[in-house]
């Protein structure tokens, strides 16, 4: 499965979980909430953020630059600290580095967005777990959640109802997998540092 594959198929289901999450569901422009504190993305998120900051140095050079600032001063921040192999970027995946993470940079901005606006200069570039943020969907451990200003007064089952397609974690690992071997990459990233140097 390819990277665009992945996306129509986050997308749709996306859609789907919009759709019958109606009003409960209130991310909008300017709602960036999500957007604060560091979370880890796959090789193929990063791979396809670097594409969308071509882009925009194209499109919208000066934007482009603001990103690029943003991006070396969230990796000063964070570097001190970073649960990982600094120099590719990659986090540590054993047990005490997963421990450290938990509580690592927590209030630190992405710096892909546009804290004024309160939007995401890489929107159409963003990660899955972007992608899927909001809508109610399965945890690791088998329970509904959903963000926390989403769903207020929803009743379990209207939660329920508008779950977004349990299968998702399932797709975006195979397709994942499939890209790091076809790159030949491995582990995760941070925004930053997949951003760093382009």
């Amino acid at each position: 499965m390819n990277c665009l594959d992945l996306i129509q198929i986050v997308d749709t289901a996306l859609a789907s979980a919009v759709e019958r999450g109606g009003a409960h569901l209130v991310c909008r422009p300017g709602c960036s909430q999500c957007c604060y504190g560091v979370f880890p993305i796959a090789q193929q998120d990063g791979a396809r953020l670097r594409e969308g900051l071509a882009l925009l140095e194209v499109e919208d050079s000066e934007r482009a630059a603001r990103v690029k600032a943003r991006v070396s001063e969230s990796v000063a921040r964070l570097g001190p600290w970073f649960p990982g192999d600094l120099e590719s970027g990659v986090l540590a995946e054993d047990h005490e580095s997963a421990i450290l993470f938990e509580e690592f940079a927590n209030d630190e901005p992405c710096p892909v967005l546009d804290e004024e606006t309160g939007t995401c200069d890489l929107y159409a570039h963003r990660p899955v777990l972007c992608r899927t943020f909001g809508p109610p969907m399965r945890t690791p451990e088998g329970n509904l959640g959903t963000c926390e200003l989403c769903f207020i007064h929803a009743s379990t089952e209207e939660i329920a109802a508008a779950e977004l397609d349990p299968a998702i974690p399932e797709i975006e690992a195979a397709a994942n997998a499939a890209f790091d071997a076809a790159h030949g990459v491995r582990g995760e990233t941070l925004v930053a540092f997949a951003l760093r140097g382009n």
